[in-house]
């Protein structure tokens, strides 16, 4: 379910009442453990945080004109999805999150290779979420963007 809303907060207006209080949760789990130099915004029809061209001129390889992408956050229609592009690229931040995961939450982990679907709004790790956010820097995201993803 792709959004037209132009800045975050519009995005989470939109929103049906039972989604507005997760997000805008998870919003500020993020937001409050953002490394500098990401940049909060929209883009695919979700909020999304990307290392702006201001700090990496070349962009995505894919759409060069669009700032390289990191993490995105949406309301799908069965559930809350967060994208993190550090773990699909980094197996041992993958393993540590899954890990963790199993430890923190009461339900099955629902992950795709970026992906995590949150299903059960009752049981999102809100501290997980902001350790994991915490994890990669811009510098590192951009070394781990270009050794695994640039062609």
């Amino acid at each position: 379910m792709q959004s037209k809303a132009l800045t975050p907060a519009d995005y989470i207006a939109e929103l049906p009442e039972d989604r507005k209080k997760v997000i805008a949760q998870l919003r500020k789990t993020i937001t409050d453990n953002l490394p500098e130099g990401f940049q909060e915004g929209m883009g695919y029809g979700m909020m999304g945080y990307a290392v702006p061209h201001s700090i990496y001129p070349k962009g995505y390889h894919c759409n060069p004109k669009d700032p390289l992408p990191f993490m995105g956050l949406a309301s799908q229609k069965n559930f809350i999805a967060f994208y993190h592009m550090g773990v699909y690229a980094d197996k041992n931040l993958y393993d540590w999150f899954v890990a963790e995961y199993g430890k923190r939450c009461k339900y099955k982990l629902d992950m795709g290779k970026s992906c995590v679907r949150f299903k059960k709004m009752d049981d999102i790790p809100y501290d997980l979420i902001a350790e994991l956010v915490r994890k990669i820097s811009v510098q590192d995201w951009i070394a781990l963007y270009e050794s695994a993803f640039k062609k």
